[in-house]
């Protein structure tokens, strides 16, 4: 069975900084690409950081270029996103997502373009206090 689990979310002040782990189950990161979202409240889903499978490219989005880091340590088969300078504005319910199928790019995007996310980790929670 295919599962995600994400984890490290928490109470932060703006400023300080958190790492987010999400760690598979039944396959292999290693050839898989992986999309960080987050949904604030009152607000849409988004894309925060995808990275390629097919050639290991990192892409951010705009608001957190600079201060999100997307890695992945494949003998522990579990991604990161490490998440420094944070601002309330990056409170929200963060969410780790991996794609159908192997060998996939991100869509050469941050909030991974047309790739279908076949897997789905549950939601850890991150707060700034300001």
């Amino acid at each position: 069975e295919v599962q995600l689990q994400a984890s490290g979310g928490g109470l932060v002040q703006a400023g300080g900084s958190l790492r987010l782990s999400c760690a598979a189950s039944g396959f292999s990161f290693d050839d898989r690409a992986i999309l960080w979202l987050r949904q604030a409240p009152g607000k849409e889903r988004e894309g925060v950081s995808c990275l390629s499978a097919s050639d290991h490219r990192t892409y951010y989005a705009d608001s957190v270029k600079g201060r999100f880091t997307i890695s992945s340590d494949n003998a522990k088969n579990t991604v990161y996103l490490q998440m420094t300078s944070l601002k309330p504005e990056d409170t929200a319910v963060y969410y780790c997502a991996a794609d159908l199928s192997p060998l996939g790019n991100c869509g050469g995007t941050y909030d991974g373009g047309a790739t279908l996310w076949g897997y789905w980790g549950q939601e850890t929670l991150v707060t700034v206090s300001s």
